[in-house]
């Protein structure tokens, strides 16, 4: 009995690797990070462009090229991850997170501006989704689903939280005094956090799963890894257009930015309760079922919200409705790794999954605003971003190689 417990507590299984500050500290910290460095800028991002007269595209492009930076840099982020744990770069990334704010809210000309949000990339990469639940997935496996759960339940509140104080600072203060704000929570919430709540021995990496037995490079390499990549890809650019063009969409229909904040909001309280019926979902549908379920949900959601103008009332319940399908999403990618290969490589693998998404996440807010015009306005793009939404549901029936699936079915 002594022995399995030593054995857990090394990998990771038993309650002693667990420190208990880990999960209300992450909770508060990805609310924050996503809240201000990714869901202000939205809501701000018209005013920006009134204030300075630097066109829309070229500060969405800002944005998005953060985006991309953050896709490139968590592969790396995942490599150290899985070898040093999550303390030293998460609280590298809260830093960089403020400075790279301090720069856009002061930035005289679009260079500057780019620079900051370039910066803001390398921070989203170590503060983001990503090292949190590399995180939680070594501390708590083989448990994790209930420990992401958790915190993606906090994280779903971020544009609730982030979206309508941020619309309430710019009624008082200019864009630039509304980061500088931001920046200012963000460090007093972010920094400490990171730094003293994840100073526990970091567990060595259990061994590969029998059904799988295969090295992160050959399994990198694999047709399903790629089909799943491909699934989530094309998921992520039409779930992140949608959420960045949903403000524009409502100020095109003539609701007003405070209105047009609270759906976006609201969204995120429908992400928390999505994210509520994950793990039932998880226990009764498997990996390649459940993945093609919820993209295609997610196509069918975007499809309504572009079919329906009004009244604003159902809008918000659309949104929500919207938001509780993205809110599976999240946990769909954060265990798409362990469902099908374990936690062995999970900081690696993941960081090479969510390379190609986070690119498409990057590209998805300026390829948006890009196509709204042509397209003849948001209401068609909102159909097109469905219809990638509905392909992705089709790519994802290849996510699970014929072998992964008789294994799991005996195990059954």
């Amino acid at each position: 009995m002594t022995n399995l417990h030593t054995d857990q507590a090394a990998t990771g299984t038993g309650d002693r690797s667990r420190p208990r500050a880990v999960l209300p500290a992450l909770c508060a910290t990805q609310i924050t990070s996503w809240g201000v460095i990714y869901y202000a800028f939205p809501v701000l991002n018209p005013e920006i462009t009134a204030a300075t007269g630097w066109p829309a595209g070229a500060t969405t492009a800002a944005f998005s090229a953060a985006l991309l930076v953050s896709a490139f840099a968590g592969i790396r982020v995942g490599r150290i991850l899985d070898h040093r744990g999550p303390r030293t770069v998460m609280t590298a990334g809260s830093v960089l997170g403020v400075l790279s704010l301090l720069v856009i809210a002061a930035a005289p000309n679009m260079a500057a501006f780019t620079a900051g949000w370039l910066l803001a990339g390398i921070a989203m990469a170590a503060t983001f989704y990503q090292p949190a639940f590399a995180a939680l997935t070594r501390w708590w496996a083989p448990e994790h689903v209930r420990a992401l759960t958790i915190v993606t339940l906090a994280g779903g509140l971020a544009s609730t939280v982030f979206a309508p104080l941020t619309a309430a600072l710019a009624d008082h203060l200019t864009w630039r005094a509304t980061y500088a704000v931001l920046a200012g929570i963000l460090a007093l919430i972010t920094i400490p956090a990171h730094a003293f709540a994840l100073k526990a021995p970091w567990p060595k990496a259990p061994p590969p799963p029998a059904r799988t037995g295969h090295h992160a490079d050959a399994i990198a390499r694999s047709r399903p890894f790629w089909m799943l990549a491909a699934a989530l890809t094309l998921s992520s650019f039409a779930m992140y257009a949608v959420v960045v063009a949903l403000v524009p969409l409502l100020l095109d229909r003539g609701y007003t930015t405070t209105q047009a904040a609270w759906a976006l909001g609201l969204g995120g309280a429908g992400q928390t309760l999505g994210r509520t019926l994950y793990a039932t979902l998880a226990r009764r549908v498997g990996a390649m079922p459940r993945t093609t379920l919820l993209i295609a949900l997610g196509g069918i959601s975007t499809a309504t919200v572009a079919l329906v103008p009004g009244p604003y009332a159902l809008l918000i319940a659309l949104s929500i409705a919207a938001g509780t399908v993205r809110g599976n999403l999240t946990l769909l990618q954060a265990t798409a790794i362990t469902d099908r290969w374990g936690t062995t490589h999970y900081g690696r693998l993941s960081g090479l999954l969510g390379a190609p998404t986070t690119s498409a996440a990057a590209l998805a807010p300026f390829a948006g605003a890009a196509l709204a015009a042509p397209l003849g306005g948001y209401p068609t793009l909102f159909l097109l971003l469905a219809a990638l939404s509905l392909l992705a549901a089709m790519t994802a029936l290849g996510s699970t190689s014929l072998r992964a699936r008789r294994s799991s079915a005996q195990l059954e």
